[in-house]
């Protein structure tokens, strides 16, 4: 049985070898994007299931500076099967600048997926709505480990209104991470 890092890895290797850092048609990646305020530990509050999360609970993104600018990405999840936390860390580096909320993400050498910030609570950095490549690929981000229906909503129209399969949507169980 492959280990679910192992998994990630090699699904990262494959999206890059794709060339996968572009964006859906119509999503455009927010500006004004500061990541000195988007660093710390992020929630996931739903996602449309892919094999490397697929079967984990608890899913979280701890997000740090490195050196040389670029982000270290330190994802985690309780896999319910294995009984277990799995973890996968990585780098993202700015694909159009600092300023633009598109990334390239690599857990896997030189090959990279890309990571679109299409939403983001820029009051406040509470929420953000994540795509990748292609429509295949949306998250909900939270600082908290639950968010209010008003916002799942807005999540849900906006995701729809893109094109998004959100009758697929995984709303993820955060009770390991202090959830209600």
């Amino acid at each position: 049985m492959l280990h679910r890092l192992f998994a990630a890895l090699l699904f990262a290797a494959l999206a890059a070898l794709s060339g996968c850092t572009g964006m859906p048609d119509g999503v455009e990646p927010v500006e004004g994007f500061e990541v000195e305020r988007y660093l710390g530990r992020w929630y996931e509050i739903a996602r449309l299931d892919h094999s490397f999360e697929r079967g984990l609970d608890g899913v979280n993104a701890n997000y740090s500076l490195n050196d040389d600018g670029s982000v270290r990405v330190l994802n985690r999840g309780y896999d319910v099967e294995a009984g277990e936390w799995d973890e996968a860390e990585g780098v993202a580096r700015f694909v159009q600048g600092p300023g633009t909320g598109h990334l390239k993400v690599s857990f896997f050498g030189p090959f990279y997926g890309s990571y679109v910030v299409f939403e983001l609570d820029k009051s406040a950095y509470q929420y953000a709505f994540v795509s990748g490549f292609n429509r295949s690929y949306l998250w909900l981000l939270a600082r908290t480990p639950t968010v209010d229906e008003t916002l799942k909503e807005r999540f849900v129209a906006r995701a729809e209104a893109l094109g998004f399969a959100t009758e697929e949507l995984v709303w993820v169980d955060q009770s390991r991470n202090g959830a209600p």
